[in-house]
């Protein structure tokens, strides 16, 4: 077969030149000659077997002649005559000649540089509309003869990668030939040297026409060396080709290796301009030009040319920026509102906060185009501004200035380690870490914001310690150098004056982000004279062999500076007694966990290690937990209270947390009790283990809710979405089964035992199941009707005893099998003179289990009148008492009758029930005062107000017992309390909170500004318009007001009226900023369709303002008067970066995915009098781009622009693709007319070109996700409407499967 074919094509070249031969002495032209040796090829191709077609058989021909048989100028005039009129395909001659020509020009010249004009003609010559099987025809030749597919490791290549691997492959040849030639190595894939060959070998003696070669021919010589500057020449003239440009560039972001092997050939090239290399000089630096496009150059927004004007593209200077909005800063403001709410406590993240702070960092700086110092810079002025504004937060029983302490000076500085750690991971050894000098320079440039550096007064102590520690590490470097080394100082005496800078540089020398040459910063510390003794750290003594039970109470109180002094502690907890075991995990969890930020990572991991070793569940004994028992109580009161759970939910930890007290909880609440007295938090027994464990468990989710959310809006939003235990533990699962590489905290902390890195399922505690599935039906309905479980029933009127230990009145009914409020009340009654000595002999969880028993009884007799208000309160606080852990159940149970409204109210006289009437009215009106200072005017007090105060049963019970908790049980008991509460406001129509705030300002009056706080976010979880209101007012604080259309310039605005002064006096009445407002209460919202519909009406409203600003078709408007574009459109970006951050805080994914899927969609299809576009074209572009600007500025922010790590990814980046394809495939049907628009068409064109044009700057990560035949759609479009820059740029971006579009688009 092989035979055949060779003497075919040996025949058909015979005829060919037959052919071209007789032309010639016909003395036709060459063009002539080419059509006639075309002719003869489509005959005997007709007649001949050929592969490849007549015009691949041509092309072989020759070649074949011209290498080297009848290698003459008329030759190759007729080869270009056939290139030129395409009767041979040129990108196929080329890749012929290529393996023959290359290795052969130092014995053949000549050809070498007609071949080289040819190169620099044809190489990237447009290519005429082939059919499908021509161009596979092709490919199978050009592939054949330069082996493209063996070379670049593809198994298969269609048409758009043979052109651009052709492409890719002549550039490398003639570098490589340009090496050769001038003495210098040449390198291979691996970077290993190697001598340059192709199909031949590389030295011949003969000529084309068999003569010896002649190295003493001047005249060849000379050409050979005008061939290698034109080799030169025709690489730069190809890279300078737009469509070479392209090609690369699809290299470089597809098959980055490939494009590096070709850096390093360029490279080695540049060491020519050392080697005197006469006229090249221009032509080097116009290649390293050209391949410096290909990296730097991409599509770039005109943002100026779609608003009306050519503008800048690049970010507007402080000064533009200050016309309006609030300056510079202001274009971080999602970093603010990222702190702020991760500060709200009642609600913990599943995520660490770690991680999300760093990928927010990534694309701010992405979106706002800055430096990386500029973007730590933001991160340390907004986490600052977040210490400076807990000065202005009211107290109450939620954490605070801890937290914010956590943000500033662990939190943030392991966000940076992560981005370092990704730079130093893609820098080859030895280069220099650009961001880490960065890094350098925006701690050197906080040091000029001194109002934000004053430390607050418990962090004054702190910040002292840590400019001493500097200022003692420079006075001994001085005198050693001045002394000799061997000089020792008496430094008890030194001491310094610190602030927040001296902290925040401790915080990063610490995790080895700067090293201690800071210290020589000038005016970095400033010496105090006092002639008194420094205190001595116990650290210190510990350090030094000092007893550790001597030191307990001060290691308690002081937090630990460093990772050694930690690790001296470890052998205590691991080894030690057990009083060192006991002293080492009170110590863990004091001082060190709550304040010792520079270690506070490896303090979490230490603690929540000790607890995984205590959890052999497969060999442990009931005797082993006992003896345990001491140890695990310290560690498990010292992470449950309110202050570390917050901290533990910043660290991303929250899931882990759960996975560890789940076996705890089922362990001891299988325990039977050792005695039956009150429990007490502060003393170790198996209730006050369990109630700890089991409460604390609990505030780590919804626990309260029903197990499927079903409160939907109309428009089929989730109101609350809620996490569930279920959903903790495939959370907790998934983290140890993804290894991040980035995220540097969890590296540290996941080091648990080994046996606790298993899977974990609810089903492995069968107790904790059982009570959990419990809880879920006691909340979706009422109690069953026929309980078959006697020993339960039995539990529970041994517990009703407790209830009514002590009762004024005659008993009450017991317990029956019949549980429902009706037959409750037949049946004999429990006397008060029972004998309730002996507690119930049963396990936690059988008290648990029985409790809701308990509770419709007692519940049922109060609201019958057989048992007194005040002695079912006392009953309940009883059995609080006896088992704190119920209280979880009383809420749970409580907050299920609530919703179903069937309990009629009560009169709150102060006789039966306690009265709130001393404190309604104001508290009431405080409230009113307190929302108006957000911007929010409402009506709170009740249109028809009874005489006496009234509360639906359940709510008055619940109220009542929360108020009689002790202020030393709140770190365990408040947060469960609070979810009742929150219950109370929320679900019940009845206007309770003011009530609630009435009752707890009389408890504890030093709360008053919080509890206003508090009641003041009710009112937005009902009332639509108090959200409208709140959400004008929040952009109203950040942008100023509109007033007639236009925006005002006010001086107070920015990130710190939005959020609250950083410095502000607090003023007799208590006032709330809009921002901070909305952070705390978003989550609450009862529609969030309707919170972006309004964000969004406020975008528009922004932008029409900023556009009449701008017309400068309005007459009445001075020139100097209008705004500049450039400063109108960096003021569009500042708009959506708040809509953007409101939006996700209130919603999160789920509704930034209704933004994309459905809301903006059905926005821009809607048609009437206020559709979109309807205001003027000036109007009608600004909202196209303002709209483009926060549905990107909101995807991003959620998802991210780059790459993230794998915890990150598999809870939000995954979800990107089908949202975004989706609304690009919407988007591309309608542009090719398959869809209606009801918005204006330069409304449309605007949106649609800013938000593709906006992808491609700046989520160029995203394209590839999309479908190919969407991306074909919408660059159709865009050609259409003649932006084909954008409509390649995003062709471009579409990864491996859009090559050959690329390719077929531009050719």
């Amino acid at each position: 077969m092989a035979a055949a074919t060779a003497a075919a094509a040996a025949e058909l070249e015979r005829r060919v030149m037959a052919a071209v031969k007789a032309s010639a002495a016909r003395g036709d032209p060459p063009l002539l000659q080419a059509a006639e040796a075309a002719r003869c090829a489509r005959e005997a191709s007709s007649s001949i077997s050929v592969d490849g077609g007549a015009g691949a058989a041509l092309a072989a021909a020759l070649v074949s002649n011209l290498c080297f048989a009848h290698n003459t100028g008329a030759m190759w005039k007729v080869l270009d005559q056939a290139m030129a009129s395409r009767l041979v395909s040129p990108l196929l001659a080329l890749a012929l000649l290529t393996p023959r020509v290359v290795p052969n020009r130092q014995a053949q010249p000549e050809a070498y540089r007609l071949y080289l004009e040819l190169l620099g003609q044809y190489t990237v010559a447009p290519v005429c509309t082939e059919s499908v099987e021509t161009k596979a025809m092709l490919v199978k030749s050009i592939d054949d003869a330069l082996h493209l597919s063996d070379s670049y490791g593809f198994q298969r290549v269609d048409f758009g990668h043979t052109v651009i691997l052709f492409v890719l492959s002549v550039i490398k040849i003639l570098t490589d030939c340009i090496l050769e030639d001038c003495g210098l190595p040449t390198i291979d894939g691996d970077g290993h040297d190697i001598s340059y060959a192709i199909g031949a070998e590389k030295s011949m003696n003969i000529d084309g026409k068999g003569s010896s070669f002649d190295r003493k021919d001047e005249h060849r010589e000379c050409l050979r060396r005008k061939n290698t500057i034109m080799t030169l020449e025709v690489v730069e003239k190809i890279t300078a080709n737009k469509n070479t440009q392209v090609f690369l560039r699809l290299v470089y972001r597809n098959t980055p290796e490939n494009f590096n092997i070709l850096l390093q050939r360029l490279q080695l090239i540049g060491a020519l301009k050392s080697k005197n290399f006469g006229t090249a000089h221009n032509l080097l630096g116009s290649l390293m030009m050209n391949i410096r496009k290909v990296v730097t150059t991409g599509h770039q927004l005109h943002k100026g040319n779609l608003l009306g004007s050519i503008v800048s593209t690049k970010p507007c200077s402080s000064a533009a920026r200050s016309v309006f909005g609030a300056g510079k800063s202001s274009c971080w403001i999602p970093f603010d509102m990222f702190m702020e709410n991760t500060m709200d406590g009642r609600h913990l993240d599943t995520i660490s906060s770690i991680e999300a702070l760093t990928e927010l960092a990534k694309t701010l700086q992405v979106l706002n185009r800055a430096t990386w110092q500029e973007t730590f810079q933001a991160l340390w002025i907004s986490a600052l501004r977040l210490i400076q504004r807990d000065r202005g937060i009211p107290e109450g029983p939620f954490p605070h200035l801890h937290s914010r302490l956590c943000m500033l000076l662990a939190i943030v500085p392991l966000s940076i380690a992560s981005i370092l750690k990704e730079e130093s991971d893609k820098i080859e050894g030895g280069m220099v870490s650009v961001r880490r000098g960065e890094l350098l320079s925006s701690l050197q440039v906080l040091g000029q914001f001194f109002g934000l550096l004053s430390p607050p007064p418990a962090v004054v102590q702190s910040a002292n310690i840590a400019a001493r520690k500097a200022l003692v590490a420079l006075s001994v470097l001085k005198d050693r150098n001045e002394r000799g080394h061997n000089y020792s100082k008496d430094i008890s005496s030194i001491k310094a004056a610190g602030n927040m800078l001296h902290l925040i540089v401790e915080a990063c020398i610490a995790r080895n982000l700067v090293d201690t040459s800071v210290y020589f910063w000038p005016s970095y510390v400033v010496p105090v004279k006092d002639a008194s003794a420094v205190e001595e750290s116990p650290w210190s003594a510990l350090m030094e062999g000092s007893p550790l039970m001597g030191l307990k109470d001060a290691l308690m109180v002081t937090p630990a500076s460093s990772l050694a002094e930690l690790e001296k502690l470890q052998p205590f907890a691991v080894s030690g007694s057990d009083e060192e075991k006991l002293a080492a995990s009170k110590i863990l969890c004091g001082a060190s966990l709550l304040r010792g930020w520079n270690i506070q990572e490896h303090v979490i991991q230490m603690v929540l290690k000790l607890l995984s070793t205590l959890l052999p569940l497969d060999s442990g004994s009931d005797g082993f937990y006992i003896h345990h028992m001491p140890m695990l109580h310290a560690l498990i009161s010292g992470i449950s209270s309110i202050d570390v759970v917050h901290i533990l939910s910043m660290y991303g930890l929250v899931p882990e947390l759960a996975a560890i007290l789940m076996p705890l909880c089922e362990i001891f609440g299988s325990l039977p009790s050792s005695d039956h007295r009150n429990c007490s938090f502060e003393e170790a027994s198996v209730y006050s283990v369990f109630s700890c464990a089991f409460l604390c468990l609990l505030r780590l989710w919804k626990f309260h809710r029903p197990p499927v959310e079903y409160a939907l809006s109309k428009h089929g939003v989730f109101v609350c979405s809620e996490i569930s235990l279920d959903f903790l533990l495939l959370l907790r699962n998934s983290h140890f089964a993804l290894n991040s590489p980035y995220d540097v905290s969890r590296k540290s902390i996941f080091q648990l035992d080994p046996s606790f890195q298993k899977p974990v399922y609810i089903d492995s505690f069968p107790k904790l199941r059982a009570w959990y599935f419990q809880n879920q039906a006691c909340i979706a309905s009422t109690l069953s009707s026929s309980y078959k479980r006697k020993s339960i029933l039995q539990v529970a009127n041994k517990i009703l005893k407790i209830v009514c230990h002590k009762m004024s009145k005659s008993g009450i009914p017991p317990v029956s099998s019949q549980s429902t409020s009706s037959s409750s009340m037949s049946g004999s009654s429990l006397g008060t003179q029972d004998d309730v000595s002996q507690g119930p002999p049963a396990t936690a969880w059988e008290v648990l289990e029985a409790v809701p028993f308990v509770l419709e009884t007692v519940l049922a007799a109060c609201a019958h009148g057989r048992l007194s208000s005040r002695d079912l309160i006392t009953g309940l606080r009883n059995l609080a008492d006896f088992l704190p852990a119920s209280v979880a159940v009383i809420v749970s149970y409580f907050s299920a009758e609530i919703t179903r409204g069937l309990w009629k109210s009560v009169m709150l006289n102060g006789t039966d029930w306690p009265s709130p009437a001393a404190t309604l009215l104001a508290v009431e009106s405080d409230i009113e005062e307190a929302l108006a200072s957000a911007g929010v005017h409402i009506n709170i007090s009740p249109r028809t107000r009874p005489p006496i105060p009234m509360l639906p049963l359940p709510i008055a019970t619940l109220i009542s017992l929360s108020i009689t908790v002790k202020m030393e049980e709140f770190n365990h008991l408040q947060g469960i309390i609070d979810k009742g509460v929150e219950i109370c406001a929320t679900s019940s129509s009845w206007p309770s909170m003011a009530i609630i705030g009435a009752f707890w300002a009389q408890k504890v009056r030093r709360w008053h500004d919080y509890i206003i706080q508090s009641c003041s976010e009710t009112p937005f979880t009902r009332d639509k318009n108090a959200v409208a209101q709140l959400i004008r007012s929040c952009f109203s604080s950040f942008l100023g007001p509109l007033v007639d259309g236009r925006s005002c310039f006010v001086a107070d605005r920015g990130v710190n009226r939005l959020l609250g002064q950083a410095h502000q006096e607090r003023s007799p009445r208590f006032s709330l900023s809009p921002g901070l407002l909305y952070t705390r209460c978003c989550r609450m919202f009862p529609d969030n369709y309707f919170v972006c519909e309004e964000i969004l009406k406020v975008v528009i409203e922004r932008a029409r303002a900023l556009a009449n600003e701008c017309d400068s078709s309005r007459p009445h408007l001075l020139k100097s008067g209008r705004m500049t574009l450039s400063s109108a459109t960096c003021s569009v970006e500042q708009i959506a970066s708040l809509a953007a951050s409101m939006l996700c805080h209130a919603g999160g994914m789920k509704l930034v995915r209704l933004l994309y899927e459905q809301i903006l969609p059905t926005m821009l299809l809607s048609a009437g009098e206020a559709r979109l576009g309807s205001a003027g074209p000036v109007c009608s572009s600004f909202e196209g781009f303002a709209l483009a600007y926060v549905l990107l500025v909101s995807g991003a922010s959620t998802w991210g622009v780059g790459e993230t790590s794998p915890v990150y990814t598999s809870v939000y980046t995954s979800k990107r693709q089908r949202v975004v394809d989706r609304h690009l495939e919407f988007v591309a049907n309608v542009m090719q007319g398959n869809i209606e628009l009801g918005c204006g068409q330069v409304t449309w064109r605007t949106y649609v070109i800013c938000f593709v044009g906006l992808l491609v700057d700046f989520a160029p990560t995203w394209i590839p996700e999309v479908k190919l035949e969407t991306l074909k759609k919408l660059a159709s479009g865009l050609w259409k409407w003649h932006e084909c820059d954008l409509a390649l740029s995003l062709l471009e971006r579409g990864g491996p499967k859009a090559i050959s579009t690329v390719v077929e688009y531009i050719l």
